[in-house]
């Protein structure tokens, strides 16, 4: 009897597609405008000053990679994948809707629910989707399924930031969180109503007797790092600049790290003889790509801050009307007289300035006539070119690593992660000379320059993301894979954190150049590093993988 043919991709491909696709909507809209809502002084947000609010974007996405690990945890052994996506989604719904209440009270309990909504979330999903392609006739399906899976992330991504420009546009800044809520909903809906497209691959892993309980994962890695977390709060607090590493949240959470570096040093040493060498070898990369995460995700502190306010973003004339009807146009009143003349003195003395941030490097004949309003590009747009850039790259790099493939020159895994390292460093090269042709910030640069560094470092991202999650795979023992895989959500974690650590060197150092320059040191040496490694690592894959 003939059968019927398989299909290519499973009904669940898609389910997942648009469930992720919605999710990543509602979390990229936040950071595209997490920054700006809290430095704006001027049309209703919190009024931060630069290096309060760096210390709180480092913060919130350091831990936004860090709570993953529990979710996947608690969903593998205990909950099951569909419930903890549901849990997890609408515990993050409920932070955007959360952030639609003004005031630092109710902003800082939305933030607390996206972060633990996201660790329910953002893995299980995920791993819902490797499970859908661990059926043989599908096996061969699984990368290309990967690959339509990232361009939901990237389209999402891609249209938030347009719907967060119209809606604080016209709205304010709480609708614009309002609308990443009901992006997430959407997804759950989605996700709801076809779950029985993936039932068949939620089950719960039976418990194998090498696998380390979840009460001493808790006793000897979240407990640790929680007690750490607070001895490093009280120690910056008792130091005689109020804290130790920059800021009190920086001294807690690097602190809090260190059990945790400490419990992954410690199954190095303690492997056997076998897996030593390969989680050694993945140790060695989560480390040197702390780099990375840290340059990459100043896109939402670093470069949103630059675009704010040293990009020329005012509207030409004749794009005017068709910007303003899709809503993309931000419009900056003129300031009153005395609110001029106070912003000024406070410019002086290091005070709250009460003008809009664009007029601050605007020559005063530029302003806008009292009565009148400057339009200009919304700030979050910019929040669109890497996603936009890695659906337009990523099928040209993969033509161009196959033909190099096809002729036995193609780069292994690890050169991959070093090449992207040293093409992330190229990228900060630009900045500097944005900075160079800026006046050190004293006069506005052409918004080319912001392409020009997107553009170069989602390159660097296309080599480096989608090679380290493979590697971790790869070389992993496979009772330890989880656990690896929460070390490169640590390194993202350790790197994110610092992305608002060096925000705030930032904003507190008069050469503007100052970060990028830290930033082209840190990835060259990374990169450097990395290749000096190489062929060994490629040595240890080959014994994983049985080759020489």
């Amino acid at each position: 009897m003939n059968q019927k043919p398989t299909a290519k991709h499973p009904p669940g491909l898609y389910v997942l597609f648009f469930t992720e696709m919605w999710e990543r909507f509602g979390y990229y809209l936040l950071l595209g405008i997490l920054f700006l809502y809290m430095t704006d002084g001027v049309a209703g947000g919190l009024g931060l000053a630069d290096g309060q609010a760096n210390d709180i974007y480092g913060t919130y996405i350091a831990l936004v990679y860090l709570t993953p690990f529990l979710g996947g945890l608690l969903a593998d052994r205990i909950f099951g994948y569909r419930k903890t996506i549901v849990f997890g989604g609408a515990l993050m719904a409920a932070g955007y809707f959360t952030l639609m209440v003004p005031g630092p009270v109710a902003f800082y309990i939305a933030l607390g629910l996206v972060i633990v909504g996201n660790g329910f979330f953002k893995p299980n999903i995920s791993t819902l989707l490797g499970n859908l392609y661990n059926r043989d006739e599908l096996k061969e399906h699984k990368d290309s399924a990967y690959n339509i899976f990232y361009m939901g992330i990237n389209i999402g991504g891609f249209i938030c930031n347009f719907v967060a420009a119209y809606m604080r546009n016209h709205y304010g800044w709480g609708w614009a969180f309002g609308a990443a809520g009901v992006g997430m909903l959407l997804g759950l809906v989605i996700f709801i109503l076809n779950t029985r497209h993936v039932a068949a691959v939620d089950v719960v892993k039976p418990s194998n007797p090498e696998d380390m309980p979840i009460a001493k994962i808790f006793s000897t890695i979240f407990v640790p790092a929680i007690l750490f977390g607070v001895l490093g709060f009280f120690i910056g607090k008792w130091m005689p600049k109020g804290n130790l590493l920059g800021s009190t949240s920086n001294d807690a959470f690097l602190f809090a790290c260190i059990p945790v570096v400490y419990y992954y040093l410690s199954l190095y040493l303690k492997a056997s003889k076998e897996d030593r060498k390969p989680i050694g070898a993945l140790l060695y990369i989560f480390t040197v790509v702390v780099i990375f995460w840290a340059i990459f995700h100043q896109n939402g502190n670093v470069l949103t801050a630059w675009a704010e306010r040293n990009t020329t973003r005012q509207v030409p004339v004749a794009m005017e009307p068709t910007l303003k009807e899709f809503g993309f146009v931000e419009s900056v009143e003129a300031p009153t007289t005395a609110a001029a003349a106070e912003s000024e003195a406070n410019a002086t003395e290091g005070g709250e300035k009460k003008v809009h941030a664009y007029l601050a490097n605007l020559p005063k004949e530029q302003w806008p006539a009292s009565g009148s309003n400057l339009s200009l590009v919304n700030t979050e747009l910019f929040q669109s070119l890497n996603p936009m850039f890695v659906v337009l790259f990523t099928p040209l790099l993969v033509g161009f690593l196959g033909a190099l493939k096809h002729k036995g020159k193609e780069p292994s895994t690890p050169a991959k992660i070093a090449l992207g390292l040293a093409i992330t460093g190229l990228s900060t090269l630009v900045m500097i000379a944005a900075v160079s042709v800026s006046g050190n910030g004293q006069t506005k640069v052409s918004a080319a320059w912001l392409f020009g560094t997107y553009a170069v470092i989602t390159i660097g991202e296309l080599f480096l993301s989608p090679m380290g999650l493979s590697m971790v795979s790869k070389l992993s023992p496979p009772r330890l894979t989880a656990l690896m895989m929460g070390g490169w959500f640590l390194s993202t974690s350790i790197g994110n954190k610092l992305s608002g650590v060096l925000g705030h060197l930032g904003s507190e150092n008069e050469n503007k150049s100052v970060v990028f320059w830290i930033n082209f040191g840190g990835a060259m040496f990374s990169a450097l590093l990395l290749f000096i490694f190489v062929k060994r690592i490629r040595e240890v894959m080959g014994e994983k993988n049985g080759r020489s």
